[in-house]
């Protein structure tokens, strides 16, 4: 493996008492690739994204995003990180499209190309005909596609994902794993952490805790 990784853990750990959240975890991703987080529940798949995030801090070891570390304290690591890790906040009184759009505008500033932007992420997660929806309007796998929509409609070097496949059906978790795909193909890397064996199929790599 050659160049900088965009993402990685050296001995990364996580404990809390006599407890292991996180047991000493390396790896790391290159810019272009998709990588998942596999591994029973409490192995500390989310705790690990949490890290990469700066909001769980390490008891040894780092997480860097491009070689620093890893914080949301600092306006570019903002900037670099996208992310699904806890739910996104959402206006109950705004449209799905609405609301996808706002998000695109607050990246890309107001523009025809920024429109174009978000309703192409709405349409390749099969959410085009919802779009004058409402939050409250839709079920919980149409609202788990909207809350990517959020996510990947904004630019990002990294993007962290903890189970998007979450209450989706088969063909909605192929729309997800292509979509990924896609985007790490014109160079975002991505860590994701899940249980669905479609998007590991479809990873450059793999993460296995626990």
């Amino acid at each position: 493996m050659t160049g900088v990784p965009v993402i990685a853990a050296d001995g990364a750990t996580v404990t809390l008492g006599d407890t292991t959240l996180l047991a000493p975890t390396t790896f790391a991703v290159m810019p272009g690739e998709l990588w998942c987080v596999t591994g029973s529940n409490g192995s500390g798949k989310t705790t690990l994204l949490r890290a990469f995030l700066g909001g769980r801090s390490l008891t040894a070891g780092s997480c860097s995003v491009r070689g620093e570390p890893a914080t949301m304290a600092k306006p570019l690591h903002r900037r670099l990180v996208a992310s699904l890790v806890e739910p996104i906040p959402v206006a109950r009184d705004m449209t799905l499209r609405e609301q996808v759009t706002l998000v695109a505008a607050s990246w890309y500033g107001n523009t025809t190309h920024t429109t174009e932007r978000a309703d192409q992420v709405i349409e390749r997660l099969g959410l085009a005909s919802l779009g004058e929806r409402f939050p409250h309007q839709v079920s919980s796998g149409q609202l788990q596609l909207f809350s990517l929509a959020l996510t990947l409609v904004r630019p990002a070097d990294v993007v962290l994902l903890d189970e998007p496949e979450r209450h989706l059906d088969r063909h909605r978790v192929e729309l997800v794993a292509a979509l990924l795909t896609e985007r790490a193909r014109n160079g975002t890397a991505f860590l994701v952490a899940t249980h669905e064996a479609a998007l590991v199929e479809a990873a450059d790599g793999r993460v296995e805790l626990g």
